[in-house]
């Protein structure tokens, strides 16, 4: 990244932030703002990015984002309050996720038979992750019942991670499909889940090291205290490149490791890496703006426009309300979850890593559909989320909505 181009990423971080509190009650998410600002800038508007961003320094920032988000979703998880309100994320989790990427394979050989079927399982696995900062609204917002804000939130800190296997799993079927041999295309598959979760226990334990057992015996510079967990991050994502393994699923098991074996208090040790990844994933969303998104929204067939649509939709709606059969939600209820699944910070990660990492015969193709969701999904759950919650609230008394259960 030249010096130009940082100078006005850091110039539209520090204005987007003197503005920010002024926007706390409107229809525009952190998102929606950094991704027009990077249109405004980027390479289809004045040029101020673009051409001055490499691909090197596009992808570092996006890898960077995500593992951060990675480790501090997985070693922030409230546990105790999960075990309270286990069955929502997990219904989402273990029966809303699978059922959205089958939903997304089957439309996408519907509208877009072109694509491959190993292409068209990607393509869905791309797009299932979901990011709750594009509606923040809705899990921040303590109006709504904590059934639907945790539920939410849990799933979106959680199922990024899940996904990161199965993307491998999509990558090495497309890598079959064009012609690679099993013989080596299998074998590495196991050997990046396999050495990534062996990298993430070795981060996570390393981290649970320093902050337990060699700070209570020696003690620890308080300055250097937040760092650790940070470093524990690269150092788990490191050691999995380096043993062949990914580095995304060594970020997830590291957090999880940490959280395990550190302790309920584990969240208030992660405060920088979320602060960090909050940061990056704000660079990140204006460099898709700016980068990824103009060169990319031309030429677009009717057909993806309408496969943006129903990931949006259907094929989010749908599985989430079969997942949620039995769970007594009211129907608004419901339909505000099914809703509230936008597409954001991972789908943009796994896109870039997928055209990178393997030869795909309809790659463009497959970034424009990718494009097109994403961007209608940051401004559709940016400019829903408010109204949506207020009505909500409108429709169910607030005693209820304050208890949580009665108006869930």
């Amino acid at each position: 990244m030249t010096d130009t181009a940082l100078f006005t990423v850091a110039l539209a971080v520090l204005g987007y932030a003197a503005v920010s509190g002024l926007l706390l009650r409107a229809p525009v998410s952190a998102a929606m703002a950094f991704v027009a600002i990077g249109m405004v800038i980027g390479s289809s508007g004045l040029g101020w990015i673009g051409s001055s961003v490499s691909a090197g320094g596009l992808e570092f920032v996006t890898t960077a984002t995500l593992v951060l988000v990675l480790f501090a979703d997985a070693a922030a998880l409230k546990v105790r309050l999960l075990e309270r309100e286990a069955a929502v994320p997990l219904r989402l989790l273990g029966i809303g996720l699978p059922l959205t990427i089958v939903a997304g394979f089957l439309a996408s050989r519907l509208l877009l038979p072109q694509l491959a079927v190993a292409e068209a399982l990607l393509l869905a696995v791309i797009l299932a992750p979901t990011d709750a900062a594009l509606g923040q609204a809705v899990v921040t917002d303590e109006r709504l019942p904590s059934r639907i804000r945790q539920g939410l939130n849990t799933e979106s800190g959680l199922n990024d991670g899940i996904c990161v296997p199965l993307l491998a799993v999509a990558l090495a079927l497309v890598g079959l499909e064009d012609g690679e041999s099993s013989s080596s295309v299998l074998p590495a598959l196991v050997e990046q889940i396999g050495w990534g979760t062996v990298a993430g226990v070795v981060g996570g334990l390393a981290a649970t090291l320093v902050l337990r057992v060699i700070a209570k015996r020696f003690g620890i510079n308080p300055v250097w205290r937040p760092l650790v967990a940070l470093a524990s991050a690269g150092l788990a994502y490191s050691l999995a490149l380096e043993l062949n393994g990914s580095g995304f699923i060594a970020a997830f098991v590291a957090g999880l490791t940490f959280r395990l074996t550190f302790g309920n208090t584990a969240h208030q040790e992660v405060e920088l890496v979320e602060e960090s990844g909050s940061l990056l994933a704000a660079v990140t969303f204006l460099l898709f703006g700016g980068v990824v998104l103009g060169p990319l929204l031309h030429d677009l067939q009717w057909t993806q426009v309408a496969y943006a649509a129903a990931s949006l939709t259907v094929v989010r709606m749908l599985p989430v309300a079969l997942s949620l059969i039995g769970s007594r939600l009211k129907t608004d209820a419901v339909l505000l979850i099914g809703w509230f699944g936008p597409r954001g910070l991972a789908s943009i990660v796994f896109a870039l890593v997928a055209v990178k990492s393997v030869a795909m015969p309809h790659a463009e193709f497959l970034l424009q559909v990718v494009a097109l969701t994403i961007l209608g999904s940051v401004v559709l759950h940016g400019i829903s989320a408010m109204p949506l919650v207020d009505r909500f609230v409108a429709r169910n008394p607030a005693p209820e909505a304050g208890t949580g259960e009665a108006a869930a």
